[in-house]
């Protein structure tokens, strides 16, 4: 019987259709493009190989492809008779996140590790800020992360996406030094790793070294395909570090170019969430965005998440409906909050409210609870500063100076030795 390159026994016989999957596989781990037509190739050389239609489905959840993950599932579950117990867990745990179940995905792939913790896919769903702990919504989330891909990396060695996965959780920890020597081992083995490459800029965003991380991502960025899927956000982090070193040309052409809605090819959660942060993060700054920005920005929020129910999301659409005037949007969010975070979800949404009508207090009282436990919105700390930023913003305009550097010198000291907070 053939083997993925984890080792695992896979249901074809076709040594094509398996080299192809391995590669969609690879790519995929890696936000490396040409992913859809990996798996495409496995399935043309073997249209009964049912994971390389898991992995197709995988691979249109992510670009919301919703008939498409349907119709991909729906061939994989055609095709599960005879199959491997391996593999019908594999199915099983990918059909629970593709169908929306994010707490029993999330359970099935903790029980699927222990019989088969190099199934590399299905580990992946528990790995990365944005992954099913990434987005529990429960507390000691970054713990759990950490906990998580620590407890599998016994059985990787010194392959690359778990080294880069393992450092993406010890740098969110703290673990600097222990995360850059995993990253930078992670970047030799496979260079051509999104992933990768973007925790790396994590790590300098962390370390305080955002020439260097400009430099580096900027040349690491000319050659990224602007098709794959992290591009989006890998613009973000260029975009970011640009508005931080004074270019505003050059933030304003990465937001119009790489980020926007209608320019973007990348999630839908992405353009939306890196839009609203780098557009806010230039407020708090104090660079002038014009409305009609917003207004843009809070109608796609509109249509893309119609709903509230995904902590990550409502907290960056309720940045947009604010600044848009949206109250409507606005109020929508705070009254009717779902999910696993709702309670700061509704918090959060509060605060951008009374921030928006100059209740700088009452704002600020609202982002301190917030404050109290914000990992449970998901994504990474680079990310969730907005929140720290948002709330020393309003420290400030309240008179309260001081006790904005105090907050923030216990929070993201960045913030004070970069003035990323306008008035500070």
């Amino acid at each position: 019987m053939l083997e993925d390159a984890y080792g695992n026994p896979v249901g074809t016989s076709s040594p094509e259709a398996r080299d192809a999957y391995d590669l969609g596989v690879q790519r995929f781990l890696g936000a490396e493009s040409g992913v859809t037509e990996a798996f495409e190739a496995a399935i043309a050389a073997d249209a009964g190989f049912a994971l390389a239609h898991i992995g197709l489905a995988r691979d249109m959840q992510l670009r919301a492809r919703p008939e498409q993950v349907k119709a991909s599932l729906a061939r994989a579950h055609d095709l599960s008779a005879g199959l491997s117990t391996r593999e019908e867990s594999h199915i099983n745990a990918s059909t629970l996140l593709l169908e929306g179940k994010p707490a029993e995905a999330r359970a099935a792939v903790y029980e699927h590790v222990k019989s088969w913790p190099r199934d590399v896919l299905i580990a992946q769903m528990c790995t990365s800020v944005f992954g099913l702990i990434g987005f529990s919504g429960l507390p000691g989330r970054e713990a759990e992360q950490l906990a998580f891909i620590a407890g599998i990396a016994p059985h990787y060695g010194d392959n690359w996406w778990c080294r880069a996965q393992l450092a993406f959780a010890q740098l969110d920890f703290g673990q600097l030094s222990a995360a850059e020597a995993n990253i930078e081992a992670a970047l030799v083995s496979n260079p051509d790793s999104a992933h990768s490459a973007h925790i790396r800029a994590h790590l300098y965003y962390e370390q305080l070294k955002d020439a260097e991380g400009l430099r580096y991502l900027t040349d690491w960025w000319g050659r990224y395909d602007p098709s794959a899927t992290l591009y989006n956000h890998v613009s973000w982090h260029v975009g970011l570090w640009s508005l931080e070193a004074g270019d505003l040309d050059r933030m304003w052409q990465v937001l119009d170019t790489d980020i926007a809605p209608g320019r973007s090819q990348g999630p839908p959660l992405n353009v939306m969430t890196d839009a609203a942060a780098l557009m806010f993060r230039a407020e708090l700054a104090g660079v002038d965005v014009p409305i009609a920005r917003w207004e843009a920005l809070s109608a796609y929020a509109l249509a893309k998440f119609p709903k509230p129910g995904l902590g990550f999301a409502d907290f960056h659409a309720a940045i947009a409906h604010a600044l848009a005037g949206n109250r409507d949007a606005l109020e929508g969010i705070i009254e009717n909050a779902a999910g696993p975070v709702a309670d700061l979800t509704k918090t959060v949404a509060i605060a951008y409210r009374e921030m928006a009508d100059g209740h700088w207090a009452r704002a600020a009282d609202q982002f301190g609870t917030a404050m109290q436990d914000h990992a449970r919105l998901g994504g990474s700390n680079a990310q969730r500063d907005l929140i720290d930023f948002s709330m020393a913003a309003c420290l400030v305009r309240d008179g309260r100076r001081q006790e904005a550097h105090t907050v923030l010198s216990i929070t993201r000291p960045r913030a004070l030795v970069k003035e990323l907070v306008a008035g500070l």
